[in-house]
């Protein structure tokens, strides 16, 4: 039986996790997005070109916070989203300026509105494959 273990076999130990690896994806995880260092317009993500004609980007982090530009109710979803059918999803102009398409919950599809302030949560996704893996990541809920 070990008594101990030595930091370096810890950090190999959460090197190889999936847990660890997918806090990585910034844009699902961090709501992080890329601003244009030309003209400064936000996208959530990332451009080759901005219309202005730049080709560099500056990493930035969104505060989550947004209105509504457009919304709709899916019925018949993806298959890892059946179980979530019908669900909301609304395309989300940020307050820093950048857009986004996510899905809205925590309120009826009656409840939302053009116009109606949302901020991002961490939410489940779905489980995937045999051992039901669970995806996490950003979705938004009103601001009542």
């Amino acid at each position: 039986m070990r008594s101990c273990v030595q930091a370096d076999e810890v950090i190999f130990m959460f090197r190889d996790s999936s847990i660890i690896r997918w806090r990585n994806y910034k844009d699902r995880y961090m709501l992080v997005g890329f601003e244009c260092a030309a003209c400064g317009k936000k996208y959530f993500e990332k451009k080759g070109l901005c219309p202005c004609g730049s080709t560099e980007f500056d990493e930035i982090e969104f505060s989550g916070n947004g209105k509504i530009v457009s919304y709709t109710k899916i019925h018949s979803g993806p298959e890892v989203f059946q179980e979530q059918t019908p669900y909301c999803v609304a395309i989300i102009d940020l307050v820093e300026g950048a857009r986004i398409e996510a899905q809205v919950v925590d309120c009826k599809y009656e409840d939302l509105k053009i116009g109606l302030s949302v901020e991002a949560v961490f939410r489940k996704f779905y489980k995937s494959g045999e051992k039901g893996v669970i995806h996490y990541g950003t979705k938004f809920v009103p601001k009542f």
